[in-house]
């Protein structure tokens, strides 16, 4: 069995979500959440917390203090929260990674991220009706990608290369990550960005998030939690979640990744983090509501994202919420 458990399967977790249609109990969705409390202790946990799951973009935010130690220094806030964000492609964000990269004499061309469309569907719209093409700034991660190659020519390591394994940037960012967790990397893979991906223990990802809230001011850790806080438009875009909770509750920081993983951490409170076993998007923020709840978040404010609806014809049908596992 790898690091992974690929052979051996995925672990018996617990039903989290339940999404309700019409009074009928449509399908459920298992995976396993973890609080921490803001000493980092144990505060709740169901299903396999300390299994390695691949957080994704959640690792993001910790990676950028990897950046920030090699040398990168952004010119605004809104570097920084991009460069530990996933962006939807709008037109700010693209002229904010252009300009990252011919701040350091590079350009779109350097980036080693796949060319995508806009996630933002409005400016994807726009794109193809002017039949626009594919581009690396558009990708989510470029702003990541940008970050990187920033970090690289302020240490003076070759940008080529820069996503390999064994370059010394991605060197650092593994170090880094299994610092802040408390716990080694269980393993590496490659990410849809290209970048190396490290797999964690929820419990270790909720860790190493709650670090950089809970660090002192004036510190790399704090600069990235300040950064992400202050400008939450360049961490996801326009009607994403993260930058919706950010803006609805002070001092919290958000992250998502990709197959349905989400981290949360609020200074003076604790952490949550969440893998679904599907990789289904829609049953994340229910699932991260009950654990913010558990933090002291007031339920009326989390109510916007507590229970998605379910659409059926012209109208609401039925809801996605939490199951009792997470109420016990």
């Amino acid at each position: 069995m790898n690091a992974l458990g690929a052979t051996a399967g995925w672990p018996d977790n617990p039903v989290l979500v339940e999404v309700h249609r019409s009074g009928f109990l449509e399908s459920v969705h298992r995976g396993a959440l973890v609080v921490l409390g803001a000493d980092g202790g144990l505060r709740f946990a169901a299903g396999d917390v300390t299994r390695p799951v691949l957080p994704r973009s959640a690792n993001k935010p910790v990676q950028a203090t990897a950046m920030l130690a090699a040398g990168w220094e952004p010119r605004s806030g809104e570097e920084l929260a991009i460069g530990a964000g996933s962006h939807t492609g709008e037109d700010g964000h693209r002229e904010l990674a252009a300009g990252m990269l011919a701040a350091v004499g590079l350009g779109p061309g350097d980036l080693g991220c796949p060319p995508a469309l806009p996630q933002h569907e409005t400016t994807k719209a726009g794109w193809l009706a002017a039949g626009r093409s594919p581009d690396p700034l558009a990708m989510n991660c470029s702003g990541k990608h940008a970050a990187m190659l920033s970090a690289c020519v302020a240490a003076g390591w070759p940008t080529a290369g820069y996503l390999d394994r064994g370059h010394p940037l991605q060197q650092a960012i593994e170090v880094r990550l299994g610092e802040a967790a408390g716990e080694p990397v269980a393993a590496v893979v490659v990410d849809g960005c290209g970048a190396p991906q490290h797999a964690l223990s929820l419990t270790g990802l909720a860790r190493g998030v709650l670090s950089l809230v809970e660090a002192p001011g004036g510190s790399r850790e704090r600069a990235v939690a300040d950064a992400m806080r202050a400008h939450p438009w360049f961490v996801a875009g326009t009607g994403r979640e993260d930058t919706d909770l950010m803006r609805a509750v002070p001092r919290l920081l958000v992250k998502g990744g990709a197959d349905g993983v989400h981290v949360a951490a609020l200074p003076g409170a604790g952490a949550v983090a969440l893998k679904l076993d599907d990789g289904g998007d829609r049953g994340r923020t229910p699932a991260l509501g009950a654990g913010l709840r558990r933090l002291g978040v007031p339920a009326e404010v989390l109510a916007p994202w507590a229970r998605p609806a379910v659409q059926g014809g012209n109208g609401v049908v039925g809801e996605v919420r939490e199951a009792a596992e997470l109420n016990a």
